[in-house]
């Protein structure tokens, strides 16, 4: 199938979930977590990239906790901050782990892929979760996730000059965990997407492959 589903977290909460089969025999499963503005058509995009390499994903919406079917235009940044900003992580991990639950029916591996705000809750995942592996592209709020362990292998992409993730941050957070596999990019925030301008093609794909290489290795 390739759209929009319900899933119920463990409090009750019922929520959009956007859903693409793998093509082909699935090998895994992928949970991709939004940036700031929510389910849009770029993660969508996303979806579908990784879903030709053979894996079952699923994009929950995780807005739908404030307002449901919310989707954030990329010039409106300051409205999806606020909404990522009422929502603590542990709460929206009862999301993540209802989509988890439904991807790893039948006993499929499952990783996560977050993008920004979705980033940092990848790392979370990987505290938190079962899952197999996580993947951060240019995670924030990283320094409210460094007391916990990690329980499953994490990759981490970052820019260079991304003032959202500043070298103090970035740092603290590698001497914390340094088995985080870690790729600096001559790039900014968002460098991996395709519909902003702060778009850096050649990092983008770069940072897909090495995502692709290492979901193959733990998926």
């Amino acid at each position: 199938m390739t759209g929009m589903t319900k899933l119920t977290a463990s409090d009750g909460h019922e929520f959009d979930c956007w859903m693409q089969d793998a093509e082909g025999d699935a090998r895994g499963a992928i949970v991709i977590l939004q940036e700031i503005f929510g389910v849009t058509d770029q993660l969508k995009g996303v979806a579908a990239r990784y879903a030709k390499l053979g894996y079952n994903v699923a994009i929950p919406a995780l807005f739908d906790r404030r307002q449901p079917g919310t989707v954030v235009p990329f010039d409106q940044g300051p409205v999806g901050r606020d909404l990522m900003l009422s929502l603590p992580a542990d709460e929206v991990m009862r999301d993540v782990a209802a989509t988890v639950s439904e991807l790893g029916k039948g006993g499929a591996k499952v990783g996560v892929i977050g993008f920004c705000w979705g980033g940092g809750l990848a790392v979370r995942a990987a505290q938190t979760q079962s899952i197999t592996a996580a993947v951060a592209f240019y995670g924030t709020k990283l320094n409210l996730y460094q007391e916990d362990d990690l329980k499953a292998p994490v990759l981490m992409h970052l820019g260079t000059t991304d003032d959202h993730v500043p070298p103090e941050m970035r740092d603290a957070f590698t001497a914390r965990f340094p088995e985080v596999e870690v790729h600096m990019y001559e790039a900014g925030h968002a460098f991996a997407n395709d519909a902003r301008t702060s778009h850096v093609p050649d990092a983008a794909e770069t940072a897909h492959d090495r995502t692709a290489a290492f979901l193959a290795k733990h998926l």
